[in-house]
């Protein structure tokens, strides 16, 4: 951010000198890379008109100009191109001294005597242009003296701003941060809404959510085409690092620098409709201001006039719309794009503009409107016009809201080691315009909306300290004491899993991280595996992208120590190839063999199958409180046995797998017998949501049985779905106590027997109601399955 320090101390009045401004803006973080002087030792320089100018005699490059210096007419010689008569430009007179240690005296030149020298801004150390006279303005006061014409001396600040510090790519973002530093305030800005003379407005409609909630725009109509800038404002452009371009493109501009919102102005005569904001369609094309045409997708932010891309939101106007020098109406544009619309938009086209940088890094959403009236000020007051009524389009909804952030005064004194008063905290706080309110143990501070980089009480804690002065804080040895780490009640613990999984009778089991590459080609993982450049052996080759291989070679390396009964997990992380670098996730992983339970005599002996498993997986599902929005759909992984493995599925994303393994596979491991296991991804399980208590319905529930005939293919999840949908919360439970296949029923269909238990919160349900929601129920289940009750 680059920006003159006279117009800095236009909002905020300070008696610091030049170098504690800018030693004092490094000390608060916000790092000074540059202070350039501008237009010092310029006594003796004044303004100067040409009245005649004639070829030398003895030189084709030369001119001897008679200039009117306001106390009289001087000759004077001079090569510069642009020379003129009527040109007004800086006289430096016998006796003054530039600031390049060039002394100004009578000369004589090529046999022409010459009384002073008619300057360029580079010899003046105002600017680098070196190409002619610096020319002034037409209505420049001749004999005035240069500096005081011009407002010098001056000099130009240069920051180098963190990312953070979005607020501060304007001249009164920065003025705050000075005023709180050097115990001042910053002066008021009122700006006053213009006058409406015109009833030509355009609508606007947001289509974008979000990305922009906010719109405004206004019509400006009777411009003089002819007005130009003022000195003023194109001296502050070029000092802050601009170049002036025309007086529509130089108001946005300069609006842009002092409030921080970026504007953009529409020729009015080019609109054909409704401008609106939407997301760019794929193949869509835009001619930009720089003449490149750019191919869109869906990812970019446009504005649309009658739904015809006319600007890149945040980043670029088009050139269809663009003013011209023959502009007479224009359409000006001041809007909050969020910074996730726009981040990363104009790098990918390759290119960098003021108005991207700003809202990659967030702009205040309570700024457009001020931006406009105040730009909208400055045209009428150059340029004359009419202005229309302002048209503003606001998703409330999507706006950012500040919220309040807590500072505790323990808290404060214990981060920075030394205790920093209750005033002095309140007028750092205050002075940075933030909202303060005193509360019992400290503060509660409200950030402004231009400050995105306040969410949090080290947030606040740092202001204070950084204004408060870091070279305050004593050193001190630390304490060496660790707090205790708070557990969330929004993450399961892992060792919450292990300690479940334990008393369901697995042994937890750690296997490597490194694989043989044919072990995972034998179970066809191979895909994505990232091999060691510098491996232990042969045989740790790669790095697993499932814990499923290392728990069955633990499992047979059991097996083949007479252990009948194995059942084993392991929470771990496996490996698959980035972009960049391995990409790590965590999972939990079970297998087990044998009889479903240990040897006893109250159970008979039976296999473990897949539903054991299907259990083990529901009881860890259940575990964060989420007992529904779990489905089992079929799997066709190559190492799971074909109608006998599911994937599972949570909230419609595939979280992991349960099922037997493939029987082609247990052969190549050399295992006999049915091995069960499932494998899931780690972070969908510990998500759990805060626990909400809910009342007990105080009425007693009712049950119904009925038994229906599906075809055979039909899952009873399918009919639990169906069933939940149409009954709603009254359905509380529902089971399946029979499943019947056999003579009086027709080939490929089956009959299941279920209770639905039914309750109401809010009263006791009578037969009624109880025969209305069995009626559902079977009408749910005959249109969404094709089931009917059985006679």
């Amino acid at each position: 951010m680059k920006f003159p320090e006279s117009w800095l101390r236009e909002h905020v009045t300070v008696a610091a000198s030049r170098d504690e401004l800018a030693a004092r803006l490094t000390a608060i973080g916000l790092e000074v890379e540059e202070v350039t002087p501008l237009g010092e030792g310029l006594d003796g320089v004044v303004v100067a008109e040409i009245l005649a100018c004639e070829k030398h005699p003895e030189a084709d490059r030369l001119q001897v100009c008679r200039v009117d210096a306001g106390g009289g007419t001087v000759q004077i010689v001079c090569g510069a191109p642009n020379a003129r008569p009527g040109l007004k430009a800086p006289l430096a007179t016998i006796g003054a001294t530039l600031p390049g240690g060039i002394a100004i005296k009578a000369a004589r030149l090529r046999g022409v005597e010459s009384f002073g020298m008619l300057c360029s801004a580079k010899e003046l150390g105002i600017d680098a242009d070196a190409s002619g006279l610096m020319e002034l303005p037409a209505d420049a006061p001749v004999g005035a003296p240069l500096a005081t014409y011009l407002g010098l001396p001056d000099a130009t600040i240069e920051l180098k701003l963190t990312p953070n510090r979005a607020d501060c790519f304007s001249v009164r973002g920065i003025a705050f941060d000075v005023a709180a530093a050097l115990g001042a305030q910053v002066n008021p800005l009122d700006i006053a809404p213009a006058a409406v003379d015109s009833t030509d407005r355009v609508e606007v409609r947001l289509d974008a959510g979000a990305d922009c909630p906010r719109y405004c725009g206004r019509v400006i109509e009777g411009i003089d085409p002819y007005a130009v800038s003022p000195l003023w404002l194109t001296e502050r452009l070029k000092r802050s690092g601009l170049r002036p371009i025309s007086l529509l493109v130089d108001v946005t501009n300069y609006v842009m620098l002092e409030l921080g919102q970026p504007l953009h102005a529409f020729d009015r005569d080019t609109l054909r409709g409704p401008v609106g904001v939407r997301r760019a369609r794929a193949g869509e094309t835009l001619k930009l201001l720089d003449e490149r045409e750019v191919t869109l997708d869906e990812n970019f932010l446009l504005i649309t006039d009658d739904d015809r891309p006319v600007a890149l939101a945040g980043v670029m106007g088009g050139w269809d719309t663009r003013v011209t020098a023959g502009t007479t109406r224009v359409f000006l544009e001041s809007a909050h794009f969020a910074p996730a619309a726009v981040i990363g938009r104009a790098r990918k086209l390759g290119m960098h503009t003021d108005a991207s940088h700003r809202f990659e890094r967030g702009v205040d959403p309570t700024l457009p409107r001020q931006a406009l009236e105040r730009a909208t000020a400055l045209i009428l007051e150059i340029a004359g016009g009419r202005a229309g009524p302002v048209s503003e389009a606001v998703l409330t909804g999507h706006l950012p809201q500040p919220a309040p952030v807590r500072l505790r005064r323990a808290r404060l004194a214990r981060i920075l080691g030394v205790s920093v008063a209750d005033a002095e905290v309140e007028r750092i706080l205050r002075a940075l315009g933030l909202g303060v309110e005193v509360v019992a143990d400290g503060w509660s501070v409200t950030p402004p909306p231009r400050r995105f980089d306040i969410a949090i009480e080290e947030d606040l804690i740092e202001e204070v300290v950084r204004i408060h002065g870091y070279d305050a804080i004593p050193t001190s040895k630390p304490a060496g004491e660790l707090p205790l780490a708070v557990p969330s009640e929004t993450r399961l613990d892992e060792g919450v899993l292990r300690r479940h999984l334990a008393t369901r009778d697995f042994q937890e089991a750690i296997c490597f991280a490194f694989l043989d590459q044919r072990v995972l080609d034998t179970w066809s993982l191979q895909a994505g595996a990232v091999a060691l450049a510098n491996p232990l052996s042969a045989e740790l080759g790669v790095m697993r992208t499932a814990l499923l291989p290392g728990l069955v070679e633990a499992l047979r390396h059991n097996r083949a120590r007479q252990q009948a009964r194995v059942r084993l997990f392991e929470l771990g992380r496996v490996f698959h190839a980035g972009d960049a670098a391995p990409v790590e996730t965590r999972r939990i992983a079970a297998v087990a063999c044998g009889t479903a339970a240990a040897e006893q005599w109250g159970e008979a002996r039976r296999e473990i199958d897949f539903y054991d498993l299907k259990g083990e997986v529901e009881s860890l599902l259940a575990l964060g409180g989420r007992a529904g929005g779990v489905r089992f759909v079929p799997a066709s992984e190559p190492w799971l046995h074909p109608g006998r493995a599911a994937e599972v599925l949570r909230d419609g994303h595939r979280i992991g797998w349960v099922g037997h393994l493939h029987p082609a596979l247990l052969k190549a491991l050399d295992l006999d017998g049915e091995v069960v296991g499932f494998e899931l991804d780690l972070d969908p399980i510990q998500a759990r949501p805060l626990p909400q208590a809910r009342p007990l319905s105080r009425f007693p529930s009712v049950r119904r049985d009925l038994a229906v005939v599906v075809p055979e293919a039909t899952p009873w999840e399918a009919l639990e779905t169906s069933l939940r949908a149409a009954l709603g919360e009254q359905l509380r439970e529902v089971l399946v106590f029979d499943r019947y296949v056999g003579p009086g029923l027709e080939a490929g269909t089956k009959s299941l027997a279920m209770g639905l238990i039914l309750q109401d919160v809010s009263r006791t349900l009578t037969d009624h109601d109880a025969d209305r929601a069995m009626a559902a129920a079977v009408a749910a289940m005959e249109r969404d399955c094709g089931a009917r009750l059985r006679g």
